[in-house]
């Protein structure tokens, strides 16, 4: 993608997103809120899982008071998440590793939070980010398409794979506004039928879309 449009595309997500980025670190409280939504949210609808981490954190907000929680209360607050069960032992594992290795604190680093069971490379960036403001970008299913579709990155690549080739085409400190901004462009604009497909006024970067002009929008 030439320079020219990289630009445009970073002035409109800051124009459009950018009161959204946040400018500091949270607190320890926030940033593992942070970190069991995240891992609520893995393999389910959003509404499913935010309504999951609501019932939960009425009770238990701290590690400690997640291992002071019986296994079954802690299905049955995130039922509604999916895979609850396998969930329900990864948030234990979490909230005990955190305790035992941690002091209670959710580590600050991908190489340690990445240690945390069922935590991978979108969950420690999302943690990174949002909790520590620490520049990461976590490719999730709108970071996805929105790279695929403007041609950011190839069709068959895996979200480690774009994670990196975003990490190319943006300077560091736009990482914030790149992933706040595809997230929310892609639920508001780039949805699965795009709002360009009726009129390409409807999108300001269809002019250098790849999905766009060859109109081929399905990833799959």
């Amino acid at each position: 993608m030439k320079r020219r449009a990289v630009n445009k595309l970073i002035m409109f997500l800051k124009e459009r997103y950018g009161k959204n980025v946040q400018n500091r670190p949270l607190n320890n409280k926030e940033v593992f809120k942070i970190l069991i939504t995240t891992v609520l949210s893995q393999r389910t609808r959003d509404e499913n899982s935010e309504k999951a981490a609501q019932q939960l954190f009425s009770v238990a907000r701290t590690p400690n008071q997640i291992m002071k929680l019986p296994i079954n209360t802690l299905q049955r607050l995130i039922r509604i998440s999916g895979p609850y069960k396998q969930k329900a032992k990864r948030i234990k594992q979490i909230s005990k590793t955190i305790l035992e290795n941690y002091k209670g604190k959710v580590p600050n680093t991908r190489e340690e939070l990445m240690k945390l069971y069922g935590v991978g490379y979108k969950t420690s960036a999302i943690v990174l980010m949002y909790g520590f403001n620490i520049p990461a970008i976590a490719v999730d299913v709108h970071v996805e398409v929105c790279s695929k579709r403007l041609g950011l990155a190839s069709k068959d690549a895996k979200p480690q794979e774009i994670e990196k080739e975003l990490e190319k085409i943006f300077p560091k400190n736009k990482w914030y506004l790149i992933n706040l901004g595809f997230v929310s462009f892609g639920k508001e604009i780039c949805k699965p039928t795009p709002i360009c497909i009726k009129d390409p006024k409807n999108c300001p970067f269809s002019g250098f879309c790849k999905a766009y002009k060859t109109k081929k929008f399905k990833l799959v």
